[in-house]
């Protein structure tokens, strides 16, 4: 496989959103991310370096409205994209876990890249929020990546009381599954 065909490049506009996202799966975990909104900045450079996926992301979104549109749309085009590198997936592992501990929280994710989208995602029912970031964007997100990405995925926060530690977990966790099953 070459490494042209592990590269894609997407975009989506809409009323709300404009969303520009070039990737290379087989990179180093360079990113440069803005959508204008910080947290999420953080926690998409944090999935480039951890995944090893090169990623490039900027979005003009309604984010003066709210966040909605933006984390979701950024999730549609990031699924779409990393599936148009993935091409036919010969050869890839396809399956993936990972758990990663952010001091006192734990997550786990396990996805397939099986062409059957699906999302569970478990989180305590008071999951509390990353300061000015809503946690059920974290839900939002990952529901727009499966669905796009058509892959089977599954997300487990087992314990934890900081919201940016919780959604960092699962981002990294979210990373380092993917890294797993694209090898």
């Amino acid at each position: 496989m070459s490494k042209e065909s592990r590269c894609a490049e997407q975009s989506r506009k809409t009323a709300e959103t404009n969303v520009e996202l070039s990737l290379d799966l087989d990179g180093n975990g360079d990113s440069e991310v803005h959508t204008g909104i910080p947290f999420f900045d953080h926690m998409l450079t944090l999935f480039s370096r951890h995944s090893l996926i090169d990623l490039n992301l900027k979005v003009r979104g309604d984010v003066e409205v709210d966040y909605h549109h933006t984390v979701e749309d950024s999730g549609i085009v990031l699924g779409e994209c990393l599936r148009d590198a993935l091409g036919d997936k010969s050869g890839i592992t396809r399956y993936g876990h990972a758990y990663v501990p952010m001091d006192e929280t734990l997550s786990r994710v396990v996805l397939d890249l099986s062409n059957r989208p699906w999302l569970e995602f478990r989180s305590p029912p008071d999951c509390p929020d990353a300061q000015n970031f809503p946690f059920s964007l974290v839900e939002e997100f990952f529901r727009a990546l499966a669905s796009n990405l058509r892959a089977n995925v599954h997300v487990e926060v087992f314990y934890g009381r900081d919201g940016h530690h919780i959604a960092e977990s699962v981002f990294k966790s979210l990373a380092r599954a993917l890294r797993m099953a694209i090898a």
